[in-house]
């Protein structure tokens, strides 16, 4: 058991513009509470970061390492395509995932992920799930390829999927434009998603491509996020307003989410790249 005291080694990454503050606790060492990750993520007071990811043994067999997602404010997620190939290029570099292929396990899953000749990564990020019920969404029964509801005394059109977390997806005309300070906070408190939920603005720039902002539950508007690229991407696929094989242009960088069929898992690629090494003084 690592001493509770001693420095807390982390590695400092990025996927897309989207970061983290990577810690290894395959020693055994607890995971980071709420108040140590709100102090870690701090960007004035602290290391600074969107998320905290860590690096845990194995949970299913085959996987190389299991890994848990923690919020700015403190608060766990189930889901994170950006901070699942930040994982796999920290293990890969650590030496503990080798060759192309391999397979991790998130908080919800496990996963596939290929290491492509470009030095960015491919994850299975699963099937999406469309139910209501199962995003959760509350107030509707089947599945709709977009809802109509109130938010804050607004009426708003999203669509909306899980990927084992819960997006709301609005489809925009000019992306600069969307509205993420008011309608993001606004669906995020809605009493229509129960469990908050991540707000998607997409805007379609030609059918094999868009342009995306995200405003994340327990962060805010982030640079970039996997999970919500494979929210957009498949929401306007099943609309027809996109095809099957879209790139996903994000402040940060770009992102690539294929999905071949309705029962096909989403395999989301881009890059992962490490900024720096450090220790936080406890």
């Amino acid at each position: 058991m690592a001493d509770p005291r001693a420095p807390l080694r982390f590695s400092k990454m990025h996927g897309a513009g989207n970061d983290f503050v990577v810690l290894d606790l395959r020693d055994g060492a607890p995971p980071p509470d709420a108040a140590l990750a709100a102090r870690l993520a701090d960007r004035h007071f602290g290391v600074g970061c969107d998320q905290i990811l860590t690096i845990e043994p194995p949970r299913a067999d085959g996987s190389v390492a299991a890994y848990g997602i923690w919020n700015a404010d403190g608060s766990p997620s189930q889901q994170c395509g950006n901070g699942a190939r930040c994982v796999a290029a920290w293990l890969v570099r650590d030496g503990a995932a080798r060759g192309d292929r391999f397979q991790l396990d998130s908080p919800l899953a496990t996963h596939a992920v290929e290491r492509l000749d470009d030095g960015g990564y491919a994850i299975a990020m699963g099937v999406p799930g469309f139910l209501p019920a199962r995003i959760p969404l509350r107030g509707f029964d089947a599945p709709q390829a977009e809802y109509e509801a109130e938010a804050d005394g607004a009426r708003v059109r999203f669509g909306a999927v899980s990927m084992g977390n819960p997006h709301a997806v609005i489809e925009v005309e000019r992306i600069a434009e969307a509205p993420l300070a008011t309608l993001g906070p606004a669906l995020q408190r809605s009493a229509l998603f129960p469990e908050s939920v991540n707000v998607g603005f997409a805007e379609v720039i030609a059918p094999d491509r868009i342009a995306l902002r995200v405003y994340e539950r327990g962060v805010g508007e982030t640079l970039a996020c996997g999970s919500g690229a494979c929210a957009a991407a498949v929401a306007l696929m099943r609309r027809g307003r996109v095809g099957r094989d879209v790139a996903v242009a994000l402040p940060g960088g770009e992102l690539r989410v294929r999905w071949p069929h309705d029962e096909a898992q989403v395999i989301m690629s881009g890059p992962a790249a490490f900024v720096f090494e450090g220790e936080w003084q406890r």
